[in-house]
This record gives C-alpha cells, structure tokens and sequence, in this order.
C-alpha cells in the first residue's frame, strides 16, 4: 500500500481506459484535470508494462482543453515558437526557464488572490468599491512578464527575416556566435536573477 504522501497511482489500459488505484474508480481526463487544479499529486503507468506516461497524458489534457470552445490559453506565436526549440540547442534549458517561469507567475497570482480576499472579505459596498483597475492592472503584468520570460528565447531575428548574404566569409560567422551565445548567457543570468527576486 502507497504512503500517504506518495502520489496516486493511474493505470491507464489498453482500451485507453484510466483507474485511479486510490479511489478504485475509473476516471477521465477531465477528472485528472480536476485533480490537477486541487494540487493532488499523481502518475500515469501504462497497465500492461508499468511504464509512466505521466507526460504524454498531461499533454493530452492539454491538447483536450486547448480545443474546447473558448478555452484556448496558448497563443499561436507561443506554440510556434515552442515548436521551433523541438531539435534546437535552446530545447534542453527550455523546460526549467518555462517551469521557473510558472512557479514566478503562480507566486504573484496568489499575492494577488489574497489581496482579492482582503479586500472582498468587507462588505458588498466595499465590494462594489473595489476599483476594477487594480485586476486588470495585475492581468497586465502578469502577462507583461510571461512574454518579456519569452521574449530572451528570441534575442536574434527569425530566420529569413534578415538573412545574410551567403558570400560572407565563413571566418565571420565564429566570432558573431559567440557574441551572441555570450549575449544569451547573460539575459539568461538576468532573467533568473529576475525570478528569484520575485520569489
């Protein structure tokens, strides 16, 4: 028997059916986005070969919740450029900035929700006093720095939008990489120094 704080195990068969072994229920995705949502803690094992699946089931919440109407949360830009780091040398740090990234936006949204339930634990008229510039005002940021979090994954033009001649001598080519791997390196610094001051 799995300890309390382990977490819960979902078995999912080849019928692509999911059994929650802490409940001893069958669930749905939609069930698993709701545990998600309370914080419960849990991995997906392939039934027949005790594999985990637990990323590509996330994904595939995702990819469900994505095409409900009105639900879409990923900007194509995003989704491109997150294609784009597939195969690329960036793709190995992209996983910790964007998790990093997420716990920062995260952290200020339950600043946020608490100075909500200070405000909003009053009185309707307090309520009604609450000026709805302060929400949108916190929107803003919090979106203002998730794309300046993008933005240091493209500090160089998109290829084809300035390419280079192809007779510039190769020689030159070196050095500007390494200008420009140095350059990374460096927003890279600062944008973890960002996040842990926000911690």
């Amino acid at each position: 028997m799995a300890a309390k704080d382990d977490p819960i195990v979902i078995k999912k068969y080849a019928n692509r059916r999911l059994y929650n072994t802490g409940t001893s229920t069958y669930v749905t995705l939609e069930d698993l986005a709701e545990m998600v949502k309370k914080g419960e803690e849990f991995t997906v094992q392939d039934a027949k070969t005790g594999d985990d699946i637990t990323h590509p089931v996330l994904t595939q919440i995702i990819f469900e919740l994505e095409n409900k109407d009105g639900q879409n949360m990923l900007p194509i830009p995003f989704l491109r450029q997150l294609i784009a780091f597939y195969g690329d040398q960036m793709q190995m740090i992209v996983p910790s900035f964007l998790e990093q990234s997420m716990i920062a936006f995260a952290k200020e949204q339950e600043r946020f929700r608490e100075q909500l339930k200070g405000t909003f634990g009053k009185t309707p008229i307090d309520l009604m006093k609450t000026p709805m510039k302060a929400l949108e005002e916190q929107t803003r940021r919090n979106v203002e720095m998730f794309q300046n979090a993008m933005r240091m994954f493209t500090p160089f033009p998109p290829a084809g939008t300035n390419s280079t001649t192809p007779a510039e001598p190769a020689k030159k080519d070196a050095p500007e990489k390494t200008d420009d791997l140095q350059e990374l390196k460096a927003q890279i610094a600062a944008m973890q120094r960002k996040l842990d001051t926000m911690s």
